[in-house]
């Protein structure tokens, strides 16, 4: 993915890279179906970044099967890289959270989790590019192996 910041602002730029789904969950706050997206399943090894900017988000060593039909993440790869608001729409209240560099939406966070720490990441899969453990490396994220050794 594109790591250049000044491209995170340029909607034509962001439209054209994505597919509709994934501009519409990131760009206009939209939510994609559950048990309907790519990753809800994923058992694989690696990392989830944001699809527009790349930034490492979350681990498979941290996902679990909440049975809500989104990949669920018990915490995030770096704190810094999530940004929470309240968002008060769809008549409930909940707690969003963004990409700290593109200002993705990608999903909410919940604090039904598994123990320790409670939270459940709720994450759309749209938001997510998925990279295996073997191709972190190849794909310049080679210092999150780390994450994977014993």
């Amino acid at each position: 993915m594109d790591k250049n910041k000044s491209n995170f602002n340029n909607t034509e730029l962001i439209k054209k890279r994505l597919n509709s789904l994934q501009f519409a969950v990131t760009q206009e706050n939209a939510t994609e179906p559950s048990f309907r997206n790519e990753y809800w399943d994923n058992t694989r090894e690696g990392i989830y970044v944001d699809i527009v900017s790349g930034e490492p988000l979350f681990s498979s060593l941290d996902k679990f099967d909440s049975g809500c039909g989104w990949p669920s993440f018990t915490k995030s790869v770096d704190e810094k890289k999530i940004k929470q608001s309240v968002d008060a729409s769809h008549g409930m209240v909940r707690t969003e959270v963004r990409s700290t560099d593109a200002d993705s939406h990608l999903g909410h966070v919940f604090t039904d989790g598994p123990q320790p720490g409670g939270l459940r990441y709720c994450i759309n899969s749209a938001a997510l590019r998925f990279i295996p453990r073997e191709d972190l490396e190849n794909e310049g994220y080679g210092e999150l192996l780390a994450l994977f050794e014993k």
